[in-house]
């Protein structure tokens, strides 16, 4: 709120400004206002001086002094040096006498509940619960497109005739290759959405970008599952495990003397037997790789190399050694006793339109009037594996 003075200072600036002709719309507006604002301020500061003067008069008036403090060890004796001049002085007449509150010398301040707030830190990190390394996506490759579905051949393996060696003017072998397979796959949606008061937006904007984190990774959780187990059916992708086309290699009994590592290798070799391609990682579960990892040779040392260092002392440990020199995914996101060995960066791809959208708006339903925000996260994206057989699905769990 301006004081007098500064009003007539702005008065007087837009008197100026009326004599240059200068004045703008707002100016204007406000010389219709800032005479009231004088008329106010003016009835302000005679109320002040006036509360001034009335302060004066009672300037040397003085104040009460309080009583002088009275030390006692208890409320009795307290009691009687507080009222014992006045008992003294009205003796003979009727009389009340009371002393002022008793508070004990003995009494001791601790914290308590009163103080708890203020003696407690508050750390305004959410500690998250168990993130799972999401890395999928990172074996396969990447694409986009503009429409809604791609489509891709898979060329038949059926081919008629064979080359032959002719005599001169012989006739010569025809060759038919059969027609390759059309393979469409359309874009699935992936979408999810919280509601937020418009308050927790407002006012604990720490939580806020927690609930974001977490929204986003949902939504590439859900992804990854689809893109290893997705069923295929009722808009889900058909993940890699469940392609027609891959190639399967299965444990033998354990008595014919068939481990996991031999299954695992037999599977990098059908990669590059069954498709041409070679294979350029492997995806196993923790308990499996957990096998693999602490088995140990007829000595008693681990093959992967020991907990303090390499194989029988020499070298340092490596963390998660890849098998069989693949890169190696460890994931929960396969299940117990498969492993998936194939080409992914050649083979398979992920076919995406845009990013990950994330929007909010607070008209959804009665969200206006209950002051919330509805944010929304989606992603449209299809799975391409043009060579199914450079994937191999592998158990390793011993055949009875």
């Amino acid at each position: 709120m301006k004081t007098l003075i500064e009003l007539k200072a702005e008065l007087a600036e837009l008197v100026k400004a009326a004599k240059d002709n200068t004045l703008t719309a707002d100016q204007v507006t406000r010389l219709d206002t800032i005479k009231g604002d004088i008329e106010s301020a003016q009835v302000r500061e005679k109320s002040i001086a006036e509360g001034d003067a009335l302060l004066a008069q009672f300037k040397d008036a003085g104040e009460p002094k309080p009583k002088e403090a009275v030390q006692a060890k208890s409320l009795g004796e307290f009691f009687a040096k507080a009222a014992g001049t006045e008992l003294a002085a009205k003796r003979g007449d009727r009389f009340t006498v009371s002393a002022p509150e008793f508070k004990a010398a003995s009494d001791v301040q601790v914290t308590g509940t009163v103080f708890g707030n203020a003696l407690t830190s508050i750390d305004t990190n959410i500690l998250t619960g168990v993130r799972r390394r999401l890395t999928i996506e990172d074996l396969l490759g990447s694409e986009t497109i503009s429409g809604t579905a791609l489509t891709y051949f898979v060329e038949n393996a059926l081919v008629e005739g064979a080359f032959a060696l002719v005599n001169e003017n012989g006739q010569k072998p025809q060759l038919h290759f059969g027609d390759p397979t059309a393979v469409t796959e359309a874009l699935s949606k992936v979408a999810g959405f919280i509601k937020e008061s418009d308050e927790l937006v407002e006012d604990l904007p720490f939580l806020k970008s927690a609930i974001d984190g977490r929204l986003l990774y949902q939504l590439n959780l859900f992804i990854e599952d689809q893109l290893l187990n997705g069923s295929g059916a009722a808009g889900n992708l058909r993940g890699l495990l469940n392609r027609v086309g891959i190639q399967t290699e299965v444990r033998g009994s354990t008595a014919a003397g068939d481990n996991a590592q031999d299954t695992i290798f037999r599977a990098i070799t059908k990669v590059e037997t069954g498709s041409g391609l070679t294979a350029d990682g492997i995806v196993i579960s923790p308990a499996d790789y957990q096998t693999l990892r602490l088995a140990k040779d007829g000595n008693g040392q681990y093959f992967g190399g020991g907990f303090f260092s390499g194989q029988y002392g020499n070298g340092g440990i490596q963390e998660q050694p890849p098998l069989w020199g693949l890169r190696t995914v460890v994931t929960p996101a396969i299940a117990t006793g498969t492993v998936l060995v194939g080409a992914f960066g050649q083979a398979g791809s992920v076919v995406s339109k845009g990013g990950v959208r994330v929007d909010a708006t607070n008209t959804e339903g009665n969200d206006f009037t209950n002051n919330r925000i509805t944010v929304r996260a989606e992603r449209r994206l299809a799975l391409a594996v043009r060579r199914p057989a450079a994937f191999v699905k592998t158990t390793v769990t011993p055949v009875a």
